[in-house]
């Protein structure tokens, strides 16, 4: 199955917007943006503007999101991925959107669209993987920071170069500092200056790298690995996983021990815990 959402094209020098979008409630124009393509229980979300260096526009963060939340009361669905198109997976913001100098409601609501894309990969049901080969910049770094792991090859890159046009990239900077290193985190935002992906695999910021023409293989072996096993099981081990990682230790192992228990409650869990006595595979009801 196949869907495309399209909207306004906008082009971009390097790593930045160079002209203003436009999106208005009527919806989206005709121009190719986005496309979602969906088979086997793995729905892969790609960024598909090379041309503006994937650009977050509003536009662009609009059917990210509305990509992101499709149908996820769908048992089916086992995991999303985000990639791209093209030598740079996301520039990060379009600039001139951001304009005129002065603080505006629309500036405030740029930032908060991808802060609702990145609760909504943190909230959804199923694993959100980052599937990089190339710069992820600014917000687009924020973005891969965000999702449940990030897969890249060793042409990938990343930085947070906000500062050196004069934008701290301080959202950016909530998210990279929730997987780095406190000093390697400020290395980036501080400095502006890239790291290559062997580099944010020590940091935190990558889970795996793989060379370039091994990446769709491991791509296959991890979402293959996530299809193995029960989406009631999955969906329910995620959620804790964000609210515990909020909670004081103590407070997180009394809930730890509740959200255990439910567990063992899932039909699911009862055929897994047969399965294992009767030497077999599981056969999963995703419930």
């Amino acid at each position: 199955m196949f869907r495309t959402i399209k909207t306004l094209k906008t082009f971009l020098p390097k790593y930045y917007a160079s002209c203003l979008t436009t999106h208005t409630a009527a919806g989206p124009a005709l121009q190719k943006f986005v496309e979602v393509a969906e088979s086997n229980g793995v729905r892969e979300i790609t960024l598909t503007d090379p041309k503006t260096r994937n650009s977050l526009s509003m536009a662009m963060m609009d059917a990210i999101l509305e990509a992101v939340c499709l149908d996820w009361s769908n048992k089916e669905l086992r995991c999303i991925i985000l990639n791209a198109h093209g030598n740079v997976w996301s520039a990060g913001h379009n600039l001139r959107e951001l304009g005129p100098c002065k603080p505006s409601k629309k500036q405030t609501e740029i930032f908060e669209k991808l802060t609702k894309i990145i609760l909504s990969i943190y909230e959804a049901p199923v694993p959100v993987i980052a599937e990089v080969n190339g710069l992820a910049a600014a917000a687009g770094c924020q973005l891969v920071a965000s999702c449940d792991f990030v897969i890249a090859t060793d042409k990938s890159s990343f930085m947070t170069p906000g500062a050196n046009f004069g934008i701290f990239c301080s959202t950016p900077g909530i998210a990279v500092s929730r997987v780095m290193s406190r000093s390697k985190a400020a290395y980036m935002l501080m400095t502006g200056l890239p790291i290559d992906a062997q580099q944010a695999y020590q940091a935190g910021l990558v889970t795996r790298v793989v060379s370039e023409d091994n990446l769709k293989k491991e791509m296959c072996e991890i979402t293959s690995a996530i299809k193995a096993k029960s989406h009631a099981v999955i969906a329910l081990g995620k959620k804790f996983y964000y609210e515990q990682l909020k909670l004081p230790i103590d407070e997180a192992y009394r809930l730890g021990a509740e959200k255990m228990t439910e567990n063992l409650a899932l039909p699911d869990t009862q055929e897994g815990i047969k399965a294992f006595k009767e030497k077999r595979k599981p056969v999963w009801q995703h419930e």
